[in-house]
């Protein structure tokens, strides 16, 4: 049964009967009754149309009785064959007559549409609602009967079922898509998906009749149509007297809040001891420096509600990296809670990545992705992957290949984004690049080109001929189509003061382990690869490869890499450590800018025992410098990383 509808096209049944009162409510009639006839109408038209066949006047009052005789036979089709189908006219030429232009106009259409029934409890009454509700019965019974039909011993030749020419192909291609043939499947979803030349009713039969996985290889294809994606179902209304912030808050508070890291605490008690109103008093004035205030400082200017949604779904991240926990949120109504937030926020990207970041980390667990499908997000992520907005096509592209089964066995965890390939490919994948920024730096903006006062307010249209925010995206993927391009993202922070987890103290090796565990996930480590670093990333880089020389698991990491590539990489510190130390009573530098200190001690092992490793590898390192100053906002001026710090082999 369709759960979206076009707003085109509505069920009009004519009046073939010379006594139209069988197949008419009349202002006399019960409402079951009324949605009885109408709901019979309708299917004796589909079913003529079917057939093909016209029927005379009926010779007698044997109507009810004849009714009965047709639903008496109406579930035994796939036993009955085409002799039932043969009865069935036959007792329809008893009881009423169709206008055979009618019925031959709409078979050559071969679907009908039918308005949504409404959630709303209010609505739910009287004939007219009774007859909808009849009538997605009918409408469900011949589309069930459709398939059994597809799916009987006759399929391939259709000889003895009445379907137009220019139908066999949409449903010779939904039967192919469920095939037990993994290659039969993977070509049915790419025909579709090359289809230009059919009608919209056609794109919609595969919209309502095609499964799971078929749904998701179309959305994974790049050229598909929209039309293949029904809108999303209506959304349920508000609770009483509740707001969306509101709602938002109680499922937080419905998750399981024991046993969590000092993080995820921290970004949940920050969402439910706050509301919009504390946040409008503190905007007025009544800041508190240390604490959680802090904080909203970095916000000053947005709007209450926005702000604490915004804290609540960066506790919902830190809650969905963990399976249990997204069960609840599904339990709990948050996809349809998410959905609601996410259209809400259409203007505020920030709100939308961490949406899209929540729903990426539920499809890591396969036992979800019905009830993701079914919640309408298809149709919205198909929109946002084909978007000109790298980070918001990127967001849904991971959720996206989270969900495809199919064709991607490697799961992308929150933080590891794939630039290339997002949609599925024809071609061989022959190697892997990875991209690791470095502090302060995000998995998009590090690697965009230099920015200037117009691309800074967004005047100007992003042409990726000529400018770029994301060159391996833009650039390196058109150069080199057989790469897959993956972009790693991690927070990092200058000061304790602005750090998103003040609880949060994570060191180089702990954060290397990290996105070691990560991107083995991810399939790294199965074909050559090669590393791209800049900054702090490439200490990461370093320390990952020590790390995955340890474990036998990790060895395919250690074997695979081709070589490395250093992009200002302080090797031996950084002047901006030595700067954030030297006036730590201001800034309070975190711990990973004290571990770029030119006296740490843990970088000092870390290069010795990395030139140790390395000596025997056969892998390239190649290493850029920095020659020109940076300025680190409007009065510091410095080389970051000065040339004899970057050089890899001092």
């Amino acid at each position: 049964m369709p759960r979206s509808t076009s707003q085109n096209f509505c069920c009009q049944f004519p009046c073939p009967h010379s006594e139209p009162q069988p197949l008419s409510a009349s202002a006399g009639d019960p409402p079951a009754l009324a949605a009885h006839r109408m709901s019979l109408a309708a299917y004796c038209i589909i079913c003529c149309r079917r057939m093909g066949t016209s029927t005379p006047p009926p010779k007698s009052n044997t109507y009810w009785r004849d009714v009965r005789n047709i639903i008496k036979f109406t579930g035994s089709l796939i036993l009955g064959g085409s002799l039932f189908i043969t009865y069935e006219v036959l007792a329809l030429k008893k009881s009423l007559t169709l206008d055979t232009q009618v019925v031959e106009k709409e078979k050559m259409k071969s679907y009908i549409y039918v308005h949504t029934v409404s959630l709303d409890k209010r609505e739910n009454h009287g004939i007219t609602y009774q007859a909808r509700k009849e009538l997605h019965k009918a409408v469900r019974k011949v589309l069930a009967t459709s398939a059994r039909i597809l799916r009987g011993p006759f399929a391939d030749t259709f000889s003895t079922i009445d379907i137009e020419d220019h139908e066999c192909a949409v449903w010779l291609l939904l039967r192919k898509s469920k095939s037990d043939d993994r290659a039969a499947r993977l070509q049915a979803v790419q025909e579709m998906a090359e289809t230009r030349h059919w009608h919209d009713y056609q794109y919609r039969i595969i919209a309502q009749a095609c499964d799971l996985r078929t749904l998701i290889g179309l959305a994974r294809s790049k050229d598909s149509d929209l039309r293949f994606f029904l809108c999303p179902p209506p959304l349920p209304s508000l609770k009483e007297d509740s707001s969306v912030e509101e709602e938002l808050r109680q499922l937080l508070a419905s998750l399981p809040q024991t046993d969590l890291d000092e993080c995820i605490q921290y970004f949940t008690s920050l969402a439910l001891s706050e509301s919009s109103q504390s946040l409008a008093a503190q905007k007025g004035g009544l800041w508190c420096f240390g604490g959680n205030g802090l904080p909203y400082a970095e916000s000053f200017g947005e709007v209450p509600s926005a702000t604490v949604e915004m804290f609540c779904l960066e506790a919902l991240v830190k809650h969905s990296e963990i399976p249990t926990h997204c069960d609840k949120i599904e339990a709990n109504g948050g996809l349809q809670l998410l959905q609601r937030l996410y259209q809400l926020h259409k203007d505020c990207p920030k709100v939308q990545r961490n949406i899209m970041r929540i729903l990426g980390n539920m499809a890591l667990n396969e036992h979800l992705h019905s009830t993701i499908v079914r919640s309408g997000w298809v149709s919205i992520l198909v929109e946002a992957i084909k978007s000109h907005h790298i980070m918001e096509a990127s967001h849904a592209a991971r959720t996206l290949a989270n969900l495809d089964r199919e064709t991607v066995q490697d799961k992308y965890q929150d933080g590891v984004y794939v630039l290339h390939p997002q949609y599925r490919t024809s071609q061989p994948i022959k190697a892997d690049v990875l991209f690791i920024h470095g502090l302060m730096g995000a998995a998009f903006k590090t690697w965009r080109q230099q920015d200037n006062d117009q691309n800074l307010t967004g005047k100007v249209s992003e042409d990726e001929t000529k400018y770029t925010t994301c060159w391996p995206k833009s650039w390196l993927a058109r150069d080199c189509p057989a790469l897959r391009i993956i972009s790693v993202e991690y927070d990092t922070s200058l000061s304790d003061w602005r750090a998103r987890c003040p609880m949060e103290r994570k060191s180089i090796a702990f954060r290397s382990n990290e996105l070691l565990r990560k991107l083995r996930a991810a399939g790294v480590g199965d074909r050559p690869m090669i590393w791209v670093s800049h900054s702090m990333g490439g200490l990461l880089v370093k320390k990952m490869l020590l790390e995955a020389s340890k474990k036998p698991e990790m060895s395919t990491i250690i074997n695979n890499t081709r070589g490395i590539i250093f992009y200002s990489v302080p090797h031996h510190g950084s002047h901006l450590a030595e700067y954030s130390v030297n006036i730590r009573y201001l800034l309070f530098p975190s711990l990973e800018v004290k571990e770029l200190s030119k006296d740490s001690p843990a970088l000092k092992t870390l290069q010795d025992d990395f030139l140790e490793f390395a000596k025997d590898r056969n892998f390239q390192v190649l290493s850029f410098v920095e020659t020109l100053p940076t300025y680190i906002g409007s009065m510091i001026k410095l080389h970051v990383v000065p040339l004899e710090s970057a050089d890899s082999k001092g």
